[in-house]
Parts: C-alpha cells; sequence; structure tokens
C-alpha cells in the first residue's frame, strides 16, 4: 500500500467516521490505495481510534459511504477497534494485507504467486459487496448474529429500621388472700367442771381477726433482644430481549452437498 490516494476519496481526511449504527469510530488518517493496479483504487482507510487518537485501526473502504460530514463504513465499531494491529508506516506489506483481509472476512488473492517484500498484494480485480468475497476458493459470505451479553449489578432496594415505642396495656390478675373471720363455737361443761361457776358477772372477751392485703409495685425486666441481619436469597428472573440473525440462502444453480467447516 501507499498513501497515494485516489482522488475521489481524498475528502475524508480528518472526517470523523462511525458504523452503520451511529456509534463513532474514529477520525480518518489516511487513505491507502494499491498501487499495483492501474485505477489506484481506495481499499483502507487508516482510522484514528483510542481516547487522544493515538491508535489506528485499518477498516476497509469497501462498502463506506460519505454522510454528511461523517464517513460511515460498514463494519460495526468493536469488530473495528479490534482490528489487528499494523503500523500506520505509509504501506502495509502482503503478510499484514492477508491478515486483515482474514480479519474482516474478505477473499484475498495476491499476484501469481508474488511475494515482494514491502509490497502490497493487490485488491481484486472486481469489488464485491460488503460481507463478499471472490477469488480460487469460489464466493463466500459471512453470517453475522447478535448475541445478549447479561450483566449484574447491586441496586439499593429497600430500607429495614427497628423502632421501638411504649404501650400501656391493663393486666389482670387473681392473687389469692387469706381472711380470719370468727366462727361460734358451743360445747356442753362436763359435770363437775366448775371452772367460771360463780356469781352472775357482766365481762367481755374478743379476739383479733387478721387478713392479707395484696400489694402491687412494677419494675421492668429485660425479657428479648431484637435485632436485623442480611440474608441473601436467588431467584431466577426472566429476560427477553430480540437479537438479529442474518440467513443466507442459496439462489439459482443445483446444490451437490452442503459441507460445514470446524476449526481444528
Amino acid at each position: 500500500m501507499s498513501d497515494q490516494r485516489n482522488p475521489q476519496v481524498n475528502t475524508w481526511m480528518g472526517r470523523t467516521v462511525t458504523d452503520s449504527g451511529g456509534s463513532k469510530v474514529g477520525t480518518v488518517s489516511d487513505v491507502y490505495v494499491d498501487v499495483d493496479v492501474d485505477s489506484n483504487v481506495p481499499d483502507w482507510l487508516a482510522v484514528s481510534t483510542g481516547l487522544f487518537g493515538t491508535k489506528v485501526s485499518f477498516v476497509p473502504v469497501e462498502g463506506a459511504r460519505v454522510d454528511g460530514d461523517r464517513v460511515v463504513v460498514a463494519y460495526d465499531k468493536d469488530k473495528i477497534k479490534d482490528a489487528p494491529r499494523t503500523d500506520a508506516d505509509g504501506s502495509l506489506s502482503i503478510e499484514e494485507e492477508r491478515t486483515l483481509y482474514a480479519y474482516y472476512g474478505r477473499g484475498y488473492t495476491d499476484h501469481a504467486g508474488s511475494d515482494r517484500p514491502g509490497t502490497p498484494a493487490p485488491a481484486p480485480a472486481t469489488t464485491t459487496p460488503t460481507g463478499v468475497s471472490s477469488g480460487d476458493r469460489g464466493a463466500s459470505m459471512v453470517r453475522a448474529e447478535e448475541e445478549l451479553s447479561i450483566d449484574k449489578h447491586t441496586r439499593e432496594a429497600g430500607r429495614v429500621k427497628l423502632r421501638k415505642w411504649v404501650e400501656t396495656e391493663n393486666v389482670q390478675v387473681t392473687v389469692p388472700v387469706q381472711r380470719q373471720m370468727a366462727r361460734v363455737v358451743r360445747e356442753p361443761v362436763r359435770e363437775g367442771d366448775t371452772a367460771g361457776v360463780g356469781d352472775f358477772v357482766e365481762g367481755e372477751e374478743e379476739i383479733v381477726l387478721s387478713e392479707e392485703v395484696v400489694d402491687v409495685s412494677k419494675r421492668t425486666v429485660a425479657k428479648e433482644r431484637i435485632g436485623l441481619e442480611k440474608q441473601t436469597t436467588t431467584e431466577q428472573v426472566p429476560v427477553n430481549e430480540t437479537v438479529r440473525k442474518e440467513r443466507i440462502e442459496v439462489e439459482g444453480g443445483d446444490v451437490v452437498d452442503e459441507t460445514r467447516k470446524t476449526d481444528h
């Protein structure tokens, strides 16, 4: 790659780059074209990212468009920022470009086995839609889908306080008490018993009667200690969200078989 720029895209320099969803990616710091192609077709955008624009990520020009003062690219923000790091030194080696092509799911074909160090591989002879590649391996298309990313955070759910107050209530109990009462006892005097017999005299005798009286007093007694402690319970909370999935179907011609490859 070279820092020579196609006149059609040199106005992109310094413009803000956003993905198709409107998220800001960075700023166009350079436009790379393939000098091995006569038309100098622009192939890569060098986009300055990071807090102070200190990082550079490469994103294909293919599928990019101008929208006002912005350049809207065909790849999302996270995809671009996670692209393989390559020095923006004015050129891309064959290996660097091959790595970027593979990362973005684009077909890569060099010049008949050309392996000249420091010389970039050419862009494909024809421009294919975003996500579509063509070459010796036939045609391929990358299918993407959204996945849910679920996290949790803790928030205040409420407060519980202990508050003490005084109530007055009536207490009724039955207390047994004893009380003395006088009982008249009459008995005959035995014959010959002359005690107390004599002249008729007047007089009186008395006995003292007693009874129990209830005395009531009050005292404060500690009955129980009441406290608060935390306990964690786990419950299942359903999450309902929609995700988008790309679908790919084959149209036209005969399909012999379907082969699903897995990474080893």
